[in-house]
């Protein structure tokens, strides 16, 4: 079991966010998010976006902390990334 999680880089609306994943199955990714207080509704077809202090509970409760290269290299390794454009059928 590997849940990762990039750096919070990413701005908008007046926060920094990062990248939560599972480089082993949707089903790990949606325990662990749930875990952590993330809604099931907040997936984003390969990722739930997390913020600066999600990134932190994420980190506490076992996430490991990768870049962004790092993560989606991992994603498509383990056949889970979605491509653009393509609707995800894991909601």
């Amino acid at each position: 079991m590997t849940v990762l999680v990039d750096d919070a880089v990413w701005s908008w609306r007046g926060r920094r966010w990062a990248h939560l994943v599972s480089d082993e199955s949707h089903e790990e990714l949606h325990r662990f998010a749930a875990s952590i207080g993330k809604r099931r509704e907040a997936f984003q077809g390969d990722h739930y976006d997390v913020d600066e202090t999600e990134r932190v509970l994420a980190l506490r409760a076992g996430a490991v902390a990768v870049g962004s290269r790092e993560l989606v290299r991992r994603l498509r390794a383990a056949g889970l990334r979605r491509p653009r454009g393509v609707p995800s059928p894991h909601r």
